[in-house]
């Protein structure tokens, strides 16, 4: 495998990191079935964040930017939003580089916590977060779809042996 080195994120990659910040969005679109493509301007406003306390990149020798994770401050503890990873270099271990080391700066600013918020259909990002270590539900927040019949819901999910769609 090609080297990948996580680092800081520089002026340089905006328009590298925006682009994930599209991918990412459009896979949520597709996830849910909505249309709202906002050309990554979400990554700007993302930017102006006052309790954004850290953004790092995945950088691939050959391919420059492919992933990148943001650390959001909560009190003593942390958020990691966003962590996307680009689709042709996913199952190769960036993901799991990059919640590494969002990790080892939230231990070497001494937080107490790190949470992450991954869609709940969303089984393979939960598989890979789970692996890394957040095996912990510290909260849940529950939707009441006003709009039956439009989303494509699915079945399976059991919490407190209530069923659950998501």
């Amino acid at each position: 495998m090609t080297p990948v080195v996580v680092r800081s994120y520089r002026p340089s990659d905006h328009s590298a990191s925006r682009r994930l910040w599209t991918e990412l969005t459009r896979q949520h679109n597709e996830m849910y079935g909505e249309h709202r493509d906002d050309g990554g301007a979400g990554f700007e406003e993302y930017l102006t964040r006052l309790d954004l306390s850290g953004l790092w990149v995945a950088d691939h020798a050959d391919d420059g930017v492919i992933g990148m994770v943001g650390l959001i401050m909560r009190g003593r503890a942390g958020e990691v939003d966003p962590v996307v990873v680009t689709i042709t270099h996913r199952h190769k271990g960036v993901g799991r580089k990059l919640l590494q080391h969002v990790a080892a700066e939230a231990k070497r600013r001494n937080m107490t916590a790190l949470t992450i918020s991954p869609e709940s259909r969303n089984v393979e990002a939960i598989r890979s977060l789970h692996a890394a270590g957040y095996d912990v539900v510290s909260s849940i927040e529950l939707t009441m779809d006003l709009e039956r019949h439009t989303h494509p819901w699915h079945h399976g999910l059991e919490l407190h042996e209530l069923p659950f769609r998501s």
